[in-house]
């Protein structure tokens, strides 16, 4: 069964790619699903202390062959001419075995707005940067990785990780289960 890294809301910062990237050669994961959120800052978040949109970019590049990408609110235009791989889409879907993946930011669908999904689909978004993983009375189960470079809410930098069966959400910085 294939391995799965989900991550979000990298906003520009390198330090939080280069984490990324050791968990990476760590797990070895198949895919990675980056849910939007990539380079630009955000005009709420303000700009953090290491913002550096090349580099980010060079590190995402780095991974393009196994990296699927949704849009997110502060993703554009001139995001998608830095990276090499597509990331414009509102959504995306990603099956694994059995399990159906509906892949989106979280700005338009999410717990609260879903979309017309089957029962037993994962709703993964990003863009709240606090991690989530419940699943719904309808049979759907949301997860949120929660953000690599600017986490709210008191957690710390973290991901998402699929082993091929179920789904945790891990700390960027020692790849500990938070969820």
């Amino acid at each position: 069964m294939a391995k799965i890294l989900f991550f979000s809301d990298v906003h520009g910062v390198p330090p939080a790619m280069e984490k990324l990237l050791f968990q990476v050669e760590k797990l070895q994961p198949d895919h990675l699903v980056l849910l939007g959120d990539a380079l630009y800052h955000g005009p709420r978040n303000g700009v953090p202390a290491d913002y550096d949109t090349l580099l980010t970019a060079e590190f995402l590049n780095r991974h393009r062959t196994q990296t699927q990408a949704v849009r997110g609110n502060c993703d554009s235009e001139v995001d998608q001419m830095m990276l090499e791989f597509p990331m414009m889409a509102d959504y995306s879907e990603l099956w694994c075995g059995k399990f159906r993946f509906f892949l989106t930011h979280g700005h338009r669908w999410n717990g609260a707005n879903l979309p017309p999904l089957a029962s037993g689909t994962v709703l993964v978004h990003g863009h709240t940067h606090i991690p989530e993983c419940r699943k719904l009375d309808c049979g759907i189960t949301v997860f949120n990785p929660g953000s690599i470079a600017l986490p709210k809410g008191g957690w710390p930098p973290s991901f998402g990780w699929f082993d091929g069966s179920s789904l945790t959400v891990l700390g960027l910085d020692d790849g500990r289960r938070l969820l």
